[in-house]
């Protein structure tokens, strides 16, 4: 499951954008940047965060605050995860950002180049880069409130 490691002495922070039928999910170090990201069922939340919780020994668990987030902090807790350890926040302009992050990474190609990016759409789903963007926020907020 693990993409890259982390460093010994980071935080660890798994982002979350809750949707209705999928979440994006990211592990984000402060210092390694995204260690794994991807999209995962609704229905997979309570298997499949403790284990990435466990895996690289997360400090917390940042949901962003639009759709389905209390009940995904509900199953969470559910899930054996301390409530302490799981924080909503605001994830206004993610799904923007989120955007304009897969296509830098994710150039189009072909004839779609030629098409402004402010008219695309990514081909597939890119929930994840909303996640990491949630984990970023919330690791740098850290570091400046400290």
């Amino acid at each position: 499951m693990r993409e890259k490691m982390p460093q010994s002495d980071e935080r660890i922070v798994i982002g979350v954008d809750p949707g209705k039928a999928k979440c994006g999910i990211a592990v984000v170090g402060e210092k390694s940047g995204v260690l794994w990201s991807g999209i995962i069922g609704v229905d997979e939340v309570e298997s499949y965060i403790p284990r990435l919780f466990k895996e690289f020994g997360a400090d917390a668990i940042v949901i962003g605050s639009g759709t389905g987030s209390r009940e995904l902090v509900r199953r969470i807790a559910g899930a054996g995860i301390d409530k302490n350890l799981v924080v909503v926040a605001d994830e206004r302009f993610t799904t923007l950002e989120a955007r304009r992050r897969y296509f830098k990474e994710h150039p189009p190609k072909g004839l779609r180049r030629l098409i402004p990016i402010s008219l695309q759409t990514p081909p597939e789903p890119y929930d994840q880069y909303a996640a990491i963007l949630l984990a970023e926020r919330y690791l740098a907020k850290r570091v400046r409130d400290e």
